[in-house]
């Protein structure tokens, strides 16, 4: 068995400095985010994989993430228990205003990393000044090879909903741009395709369900986590509306017989250590901020999972 794993973790910042004054602005945007905070997030982040190990005797040998800034928290993370500096970083510097990021995680005694790059999205040009763009999270891509298998990884997390949804047409860019992609992997190089992120769209809106058929209506991709939204299986929650923004997508290759890795199952991560229990909400992530106000949770969102059996060759 192998597992896979996709986690927005919620604002992982490294510490800020101290203001000189009460009011400055810090780099993080979190209120008084400091070295203790910091080293909690990380043992917190850190004990939510430890969980998926002993729940599913263990760890994910890919681990996709967001809402990282930088590679050195990256670097904090994998020094901890339970990866103990067994697991290498796929990480770039993005363009986003708020220096937030995406990542991969990825077990080297499993997993190498044959080729990455940053696929970067500018948008308009604001009040068509020069060198004044719009940009938002780079989408990750890495070409890996497990034992003799060569699988395509993108991970995304893309523009948020807001504002009456004004993000919708770039979303839907970038969801078309990955998905020509894919196309152009499937096609020529007929190699596996994992897309995974924050879509910030539930898996029944439109661009997403347009993801997994090419032009011709011929099946490219799966979603497993289209049946658990329909479940009522949920991942983050806007007030008392429950949400599936994060999902795996799988290409149909991992759903043949034949195939080294078989898809199994696909769940959220919703274990009880890592809930609260608010009067008039069903069970939820026990996030670190609510707003301004500390909570010193785990994340706002729950890790998502898919599991494949191997098939030794």
């Amino acid at each position: 068995m192998e597992l896979f794993a996709f986690y927005n973790v919620e604002n992982l910042f490294l510490p800020d400095p101290a203001p000189v004054h009460r009011l400055d602005p810090t780099i993080s945007g979190l209120r008084n985010w400091d070295e203790r905070k910091y080293r909690i997030k990380l043992s917190k982040i850190a004990h939510v994989f430890r969980l998926i190990k002993e729940d599913h005797g263990a760890l994910p040998c890919i681990i996709g993430l967001c809402e990282i800034s930088g590679k050195k928290v990256l670097e904090d993370l994998v020094k901890l228990d339970p990866f103990n500096s067994r697991y290498g970083i796929v990480h770039y510097n993005s363009l986003d205003e708020r220096k937030v990021d995406v990542a991969l995680l990825f077990d080297r005694s499993k997993i190498d990393i044959l080729d990455s790059e940053a696929i970067t999205f500018f948008f308009e040009i604001v009040d068509h000044k020069p060198d004044n763009y719009d940009t938002t999270r780079d989408v990750l891509f890495a070409k890996l090879k497990f034992k003799d298998e060569i699988i395509n990884v993108f991970v995304a997390h893309l523009p948020s909903k807001r504002e009456k949804d004004v993000n919708l047409p770039k979303r839907t860019f970038i969801i078309n741009e990955v998905k020509n992609r894919v196309l152009n992997i499937i096609r020529s190089d007929q190699e596996k395709v994992v897309v995974c992120g924050d879509f910030n769209q539930n898996p029944d809106e439109e661009s997403l369900v347009k993801f997994l058929h090419d032009d011709n209506q011929n099946r490219i991709m799966h979603n497993p986590f289209q049946k658990l939204y329909s479940n009522r299986q949920y991942s983050n929650f806007h007030y008392k509306s429950g949400l599936l923004f994060d999902q795996i997508l799988l290409s149909d290759s991992f759903f043949e017989d034949s195939s080294s890795l078989r898809f199994q199952k696909a769940a959220v991560f919703n274990s009880e250590n890592i809930s609260v229990k608010q009067k008039g909400f069903d069970q939820r992530p026990f996030r670190t901020f609510a707003g301004t106000r500390y909570l010193g949770g785990f994340s706002d969102h729950y890790p998502v999972l898919v599991t494949f059996k191997e098939n030794l060759r």
